[in-house]
């Protein structure tokens, strides 16, 4: 037990030795009442961040129960969170659609189309169309990757739609 100390918990050399003193009992009884394939001793770590934290509401002398009930909590949160985890991955995603088939068949249909027009467009423009509109790449990123000016890409990109357009009736 930890001498009851007129001084802040804030103060460095306070806080080190409480960590010294207190981390292996934690660690121990989080990982004797757990386990150890909850990580005990990231919830000891956590259970000293939340200390530090809250350095200035804690006693020295209130500490030990402090860490204690805190890294405890924190194991209860998370095996409820495993278990939340557990019945989610337990769950089967649904094998159907809201869709119609009408709808599914002009999906495929236009999918086809838009295949076929990228695949009609030079290697250039397809390249800074797909960097931009599939990686979500910006026109001056673009430029930097491809060694060319931003006018340029803005050039490819934009003749790349003007064909997409014209070869896909609907857009």
């Amino acid at each position: 037990m930890l001498k009851p100390l007129n001084t802040d918990i804030c103060e460095e050399h306070v806080f080190s030795k409480i960590f010294r003193t207190l981390s292996n009992d934690v660690f121990n009884f989080l990982r004797f009442k757990y386990g150890d394939e909850l990580n005990p001793r990231d919830k000891v770590q956590e259970a000293f961040i939340k200390l530090w934290d809250n350095c200035k509401n804690i006693t020295p002398d209130k500490a030990k129960s402090f860490l204690f009930t805190t890294a405890n909590n924190m194991m209860l949160n998370e095996i409820k969170h495993q278990k939340v985890v557990l019945k989610h991955q337990q769950t089967k995603p649904k094998d159907y659609t809201n869709e119609s088939p009408e709808y599914i068949m002009e999906e495929s249909e236009f999918m086809q189309k838009y295949q076929r027009a990228l695949a009609n467009l030079t290697e250039p423009q397809r390249v800074a169309f797909l960097l931009n509109r599939v990686e979500g790449k910006k026109h001056k990123e673009i430029a930097e990757m491809l060694g060319i000016s931003r006018k340029a890409v803005e050039k490819r990109i934009y003749g790349a739609l003007e064909k997409l357009r014209t070869e896909i009736e609907g857009i």
